[in-house]
């Protein structure tokens, strides 16, 4: 940057902090983020209609059909190529790395990360990759969020705001669902619903909605009309529904947490680009729906029309066979977890989302043919309605975010006729998910160290905390060979504190703490200056702080379990300091005031 350009950008930032209050210039940027992740999202969608466009409606249509067995790891290695000489960074998938950034960056996002989701992630989808373009298009939009809030020097507190911001527009243009795109960023961020954090929301969400319509129009990507509506007799099936939506959430999470973890333990990124392409290529070859997004899919199935998406099935079966149909949609349901969790193992980028719906979708659809199989139950199961409240089902399940799912549903639909089936099935899901697992798939690494930011004031104020801040390292140690004169002379007398560590002098390993009143009637017996040494008076400490393993909940906790005011740190098996509770609290105050203002 030239120094015209640095005068302009400091007389810019001047100007703003003098005519523009920061609560004003919040609500623009509001507006900026959501119009912006809208045009992002544009962008990614129409990258990606291209890209299909040419291999699936072009190219697939002058050779044979196997070329869809080739094409996902064809794909993959576009991807990683990319990746490794464009944007020369790994391009992280979906919500988790923006509460990674939230957890330990500050809410400060890398700059490649504004623009690396929109070039691979199509690439990804184009080629088969059985993802969607939700989680990019959200991280597209964070990363242009957190780099314009670096730009004009925002605070930490509004740079998650506007975060948040980014990721309800993000979902808002992508379905044209305001109020849900704004549920999201509560639930999976753990915003407080307030009217300083509610009206940028409201903002941003509307912004993305707008720029949807503008260049969309009416369009829906899951356009669908309910012509039933809910009636008492259904509650049993719904509840049903639930109950498979919960259970099918913890295989979702399981799997792909499973595989996952696999390919993580590959160390050639090539090797995982062949596993899972071949792997996928042969899932796609032998179930078609599984390329790409799938919202044609879901489309058909709600629609009454299963042969369209099911006819090019490998195994020319009897599609006029309703349990033919039901077996495959079953299969679906299975498979496509698997081939998701495949996607992202050999290296694409994408979200989660679209899979859910998928699953959902289909997981719903087939249960509401199983039911009509039995006219002796008495009831018959509107296939729209169960496609759509298992979307809610699954979604509620996996990313524990029942109002998200619920009023999504409802806008999509275009009315609430539905909405009382889906919150019972909401409600039952989410309570069959959570008894699997505590956390959503977006924050379950995290959660498990510890470190996710939530709604929970105190956890997140203790996640927040720099754990560097807290220790002190002005505590003159003590060695195990001294004796009480050098204790006496070379320690005590010198020192301003009452607690000493006692340390192994070759290795500097915790052996004790001396404290001060241990030794406060031998100080003055002389005769025992040569007699007694630190091993003799030293005593083991309540509890030891591990650098690395404990987190601020832990410290606190064990400061609140022992009653001590100072306890040792250990780093890599050394003596590295205390922690003392004065400071530790001082901190959290300060830290409580930053955050609640």
């Amino acid at each position: 940057m030239g120094v015209e350009q640095k005068n302009f950008v400091r007389d810019l930032l001047i100007w703003r902090v003098k005519h523009i209050s920061e609560r004003h210039f919040i609500l623009i940027l509001s507006g900026v983020i959501g119009i912006v992740t809208g045009l992002a999202a544009l962008a990614m969608r129409s990258f990606t209609h291209l890209v299909q466009w040419l291999l699936d409606g072009q190219l697939a249509q002058t050779i044979t059909y196997g070329f869809y067995f080739i094409l996902p790891t064809i794909g993959f290695g576009v991807v990683y190529l990319v990746k490794k000489y464009v944007v020369r960074n790994d391009v992280n998938h979906g919500i988790p790395s923006i509460l990674y950034a939230v957890a330990h960056q500050k809410g400060v996002m890398k700059r490649f990360q504004a623009y690396g989701s929109l070039l691979v992630a199509p690439i990804t989808i184009g080629f088969g990759g059985s993802v969607g373009l939700e989680g990019p298009m959200v991280v597209t939009g964070a990363g242009i969020s957190s780099n314009i809030c670096t730009f004009f020097h925002i605070n930490q507190t509004n740079r998650m705001l506007l975060l948040a911001c980014a990721c309800a527009a993000a979902l808002a243009s992508i379905f044209k669902v305001p109020i849900a795109a704004i549920l999201f960023a509560i639930e999976v961020f753990g915003l407080d619903l307030t009217l300083s954090s509610l009206i940028p929301l409201f903002i941003a969400s509307l912004s993305g909605v707008f720029t949807s319509y503008f260049f969309f129009g009416n369009e829906a990507l899951i356009p669908i009309q309910i012509t039933q509506g809910f009636s008492l007799q259904g509650i049993p099936f719904y509840i049903l529904l639930g109950v498979v939506g919960g259970l099918m959430s913890a295989y979702f999470t399981y799997v792909y947490e499973k595989l996952n973890a696999y390919f993580k333990k590959l160390a050639s990124p090539y090797l995982r680009i062949i596993i899972g392409g071949a792997l996928l290529g042969l899932l796609i070859f032998i179930m078609p729906p599984l390329y790409g997004e799938g919202h044609e899919t879901i489309n058909h199935l709600k629609e009454g029309h299963p042969e369209l998406s099911l006819s090019s099935n490998i195994f020319n079966w009897d599609l006029t066979n309703a349990w033919i149909i039901i077996l495959l949609l079953a299969g679906l349901t299975f498979a496509k977890v698997v081939a998701t969790s495949l996607t992202f193992g050999a290296g694409g980028v994408g979200g989660i989302f679209s899979p859910m719906l998928f699953m959902g979708g289909v997981m719903g659809n087939c249960l509401a043919r199983i039911i009509n199989q039995f006219p002796v139950l008495g009831y018959k199961a509107e296939l729209p309605n169960f496609t759509m409240v298992g979307m809610t089902a699954l979604m509620t399940g996996v990313l524990h975010a029942p109002l998200t799912a619920v009023f999504l549903i409802a806008e999509v639909t275009g009315g609430y006729s539905l909405l009382v089936p889906a919150m019972l099935t909401a409600a039952v899901s989410f309570l069959v998910a959570k008894s699997f697992n505590k956390y959503s798939i977006y924050t379950m690494e995290l959660g498990r160290k510890g470190e996710l930011i939530s709604q929970n004031k105190d956890q997140s104020i203790l996640t927040l905390m720099n754990f560097e801040q807290v220790v002190e390292h002005n505590f003159t140690p003590v060695y195990t060979d001294m004796k009480l004169r050098e204790i006496v002379y070379d320690v005590v007398r010198y020192s301003n504190r009452n607690i000493y560590p006692v340390l192994d002098r070759e290795h500097n390993t915790l052996k004790g703490i001396l404290l001060l009143d241990d030794i406060r009637q031998l100080m003055f017996d002389t005769d025992q200056y040569d007699k007694i040494d630190a091993t003799q008076l030293m005593q083991l400490p309540p509890a030891v702080i591990t650098m690395g393993e404990d987190k601020m909940s832990s410290v606190m906790d064990k400061f609140q379990q022992t009653g001590a005011w100072n306890l040792p740190v250990v780093k890599n098996g050394e003596y590295y300091g205390f922690i003392s509770k004065s400071k530790l609290l001082s901190i959290y105050r300060r830290k409580l005031i930053y955050f609640t203002q």
